[in-house]
This record gives structure tokens, C-alpha cells and sequence, in this order.
């Protein structure tokens, strides 16, 4: 891997930090979730209803991208096709379309003109896997929804899984091709022996980088949300991607190479508990959650990929339009802790976390303090203003006798002196930004 481009082409990615995934396709209307094809083994022939009823009246991505907007992401990554097949856009290579459904249309289209617009870079998710496709393994696979049916057992002399590729490989060349810069390519998912040159992948990707020399590529051609393929050897392979997507986890000390080298990540979360719609589901992650774990992330060099599962008309639940606008209210406020940061040199601190970029260090404060908040790691001569972030205010550092027991903390008060216990500006999360010199 050239560091030199991989550093230029990975820049913005590890600048921005907050993005939105998208996932929706034919099954938002079983509404229980992405995998209900596997999950309940349907066959094609049981499947075929949604894909007959498929109609997303209200699919209006340009309300969608400025929720995003809102919200503080920076880019977004959309389903462009997901395990059963289905594609949201207009592929020359099947006939299992959005433009063959009563939609009638091309539904990336829409979303990459759209999110553009607004100025959200754009990414594509597309599956690797397919259980529409005859010459895809069902009998004995993984996860097939025909992976058990005895009836599928003489099926497997007819497949052809060469057939396979050249289909899925022309199709990932239609969405490099038609759809104009792209800044993501999210390919989802290796596992057991399908995984690295199973999926030709070396020839995947020198076309994908043909075509779109700057897209970014997620690790998932050699692992899954378990693992992390070679980007974490040291001398990663020509597919290994650009970063690492643990899923439905927050590292717990970010992620290194066996080297010692930070390596970028980015923690791909649901708002409740399903990616694609579900209807019954409604373990919503409240919006202090979401900010906390976007601080999170940060805190420790990665980023948050944040989930919504449209319904079948194409609405963004409204629990999620809730919650990603009290997120934006508070980024409105607080983005400069965010944008172009990482993790800090300071230690992390019981009472919140600590991002930092090449002028300031933000502390993130959750917990009120008896007395001014400690700080370790800096003393007055580092310091040139410090400050709340959401109203710019000085904070005036202050000493008292409570505090000349401890030379190695500086002491930070959230009120007028070092004493007292004061409520936060900010339940969710008040930001102090320290100013170095």
C-alpha cells in the first residue's frame, strides 16, 4: 500500500467523523429486519411479494439528506443492494431492480443527486453476497435461505460460481461508472473460506481503483464485523481496504496495527437494534447515547457510522428524526470538538473524554464534579484560553487550598470559583475547549 496516497485519499474520512448508513430495500415491508430472507429460509418464489409490492411513495432522499445535514454527518453510505439481491439501482445485469417495481425509478440516482446537494460526500454499500443469483451457493452455505433445503441439494451441479463473479463484478463496475465520484465503497461480507481471492478480489479491486481512484474501501472483502482482514498486519494485502468496520461495537482502546500505528476504524451502529425497518423494534438509543458514543469514537480515532432503516414508503422513522435532530442541536453547538479531531495525548478522565486537534484539546464532561474538574496531563503553561464551546465564555482557571494537595492536576470550574458542585451547561455532554500555546 502506497502510505503517501492511502494518507491523501484517507484525510477527509478521518477529518469528517460522523456519517449516515442507510439500509432499506424490499425488506421494509415484512418490516423484521435486513435478514428476514435467511432468518425465516423464504424461498425466491415467497420473496416475490414484496418485491411485487414495492412502491415508496414518500422515498424523498432530499428530506433525508437534510436530516443528515442536521444532524452534523458528513458523508452517508446507502444500500445500493444488500444480501437478497434486490438492487436500488438501474444494473443491465438483472432484471431484480427498483426500476422494475412500481417505483419505476432509479433510486441511487435520486440519493446521490440529492445528498451532493447538500454537500454530504456520497458512499454506496454494496453486497458481495447474493441470494437471488442462481449461480450464488445456497445448499450447505452459511447463510443461504436455502441452506437447508434438501430440494437445493442437486442445485449446487448447476451452479456456476465463476458466473457468479463476472455478474457481480460487472455490477460493482455499473455503480463506479454511472453514478459519478463516489467517496465510499462499503463491500459487505467475507466469511469461512469466502473471503480474499474466493472473490477475485486483487482483480475487484484495481478496477474499482481504475474507475475511482480516490473512493475509500471498507475491510469487508477479507472480514466481517468479526475479525479485521490484513489492514492490521503491518503489510496489508492490495484488497484489504482502508479501514476497519467493527459493527455494533466501540472499540475499547481504538484499534493498532501490529506495529504499534493507529489504523483507521469506523463503528457502524443502529439507532435501535435492526439495520434495515423493523416494526417492532423500538429499543431507540436516546440522542445523549448517540453524541457520547460519537465522542467516543473520537476520543479514539475512529468514526461513527450511524444507522437509519427507512420504512416501505420510504420515510425515516420518526423516533429516528427525533433523536437525530436533538444530535444535531447539540452539534450545532459543539462540532468543532469533533470535526478534524482525535484521540488526545491527555489520558481519558472518569468524569467524560477528551478530544484534541493540533491547536485545542475539548473536554467532554458528563458528570458533574465536587469542585472544579481535574485534569491531568497539562498544567497553566500550556494553556492559553480556556473556554466553554457552546457560548465561547472564558473560564477563568482558579487554585484554592482544596486543590494544592494535587501539583499534577489543573484544576477546571465549571462556575464562578473551585468550590462548589455546579449544574453542566449541557446534561448531554458540555464541551470546554482548551486553547493551547
Amino acid at each position: 500500500m502506497d502510505r503517501t496516497e492511502y494518507k491523501k485519499r484517507i484525510s477527509w474520512y478521518q477529518h469528517d467523523r460522523f456519517g449516515m448508513f442507510i439500509h432499506w430495500g424490499l425488506y421494509a415491508i415484512p418490516a423484521r429486519g435486513e435478514w428476514v430472507r435467511s432468518v425465516e429460509k423464504m424461498s425466491v418464489e415467497d420473496y416475490q411479494k414484496y418485491f411485487d409490492a414495492f412502491d415508496p411513495t414518500d422515498y424523498d432522499p432530499k428530506e433525508w439528506a437534510r436530516l443528515a445535514k442536521h444532524a452534523g454527518m458528513k458523508y452517508a453510505v446507502l444500500t445500493a443492494k444488500h444480501h437478497d439481491g434486490f438492487c436500488l439501482f438501474d444494473s443491465k445485469l438483472t432484471e431484480y431492480k427498483s426500476t422494475n417495481t412500481k417505483a419505476g425509478r432509479d433510486l441511487v440516482r435520486e440519493y446521490v443527486d440529492a445528498f451532493r446537494a447538500e454537500g454530504i460526500k456520497v458512499g454506496l454499500y454494496f453486497s458481495i453476497i447474493d441470494w437471488y443469483h442462481k449461480d450464488y451457493p445456497h445448499y450447505g452455505d452459511r447463510q443461504h435461505p436455502m441452506r437447508d433445503n434438501e430440494d437445493y441439494k442437486d442445485h449446487a451441479k448447476e451452479e456456476n460460481f465463476d458466473n457468479y463473479l463476472d455478474f457481480m463484478h460487472g455490477q460493482v463496475r455499473e455503480i463506479c461508472t454511472n453514478y459519478g465520484k463516489l467517496d465510499i465503497l462499503w463491500f459487505d461480507f467475507s466469511y469461512g473460506d469466502m473471503s480474499g481471492e474466493k472473490w477475485r478480489a486483487t482483480e475487484l479491486v484495481r478496477m474499482v481503483r481504475s474507475l475511482q481512484p480516490d473512493v475509500l474501501i471498507d475491510n469487508r472483502l477479507e472480514a466481517s464485523g468479526e475479525g479485521f482482514g490484513s489492514l492490521l498486519s503491518g503489510n496489508p494485502s492490495e484488497y484489504s481496504g482502508d479501514f476497519v468496520s467493527p459493527e455494533q461495537i466501540i472499540p475499547p482502546e481504538g484499534i493498532l496495527d501490529v506495529n504499534g500505528e493507529p489504523v483507521a476504524w469506523e463503528a457502524c451502529v443502529t439507532l435501535n437494534n435492526t439495520w434495515g425497518y423493523h416494526a417492532h423494534d423500538h429499543n431507540w438509543k436516546n440522542a445523549k447515547t448517540i453524541v457520547r458514543k460519537l465522542v467516543e469514537c473520537v476520543s479514539k480515532g475512529g468514526n461513527l457510522l450511524l444507522n437509519v432503516g427507512p420504512d416501505a414508503k420510504g420515510r425515516i422513522p420518526k423516533e429516528s428524526v427525533e433523536i437525530l435532530t436533538k444530535v444535531g442541536d447539540w452539534m450545532k453547538q459543539n462540532s468543532a470538538s469533533i470535526y478534524g479531531c482525535g484521540a488526545s495525548k491527555i489520558p481519558q478522565q472518569p468524569w467524560g473524554a477528551i478530544t484534541e486537534n493540533d491547536k485545542e484539546i475539548f473536554l467532554h464532561i458528563y458528570e458533574e464534579t465536587v469542585g472544579a474538574v481535574p485534569l491531568k496531563g497539562l498544567s497553566r503553561d500550556d494553556i492559553k484560553l480556556v473556554q466553554f464551546e457552546a457560548t465561547g465564555a472564558e473560564i477563568q482557571l482558579t487554585t484554592s487550598w482544596t486543590t494544592g494537595n494535587y501539583p499534577d492536576y489543573l484544576y477546571v470550574p465549571v462556575g464562578p470559583d473551585a468550590f462548589g458542585t455546579y449544574a453542566l451547561p449541557d446534561e448531554i455532554d458540555t464541551v470546554i475547549r482548551v486553547t493551547k500555546v
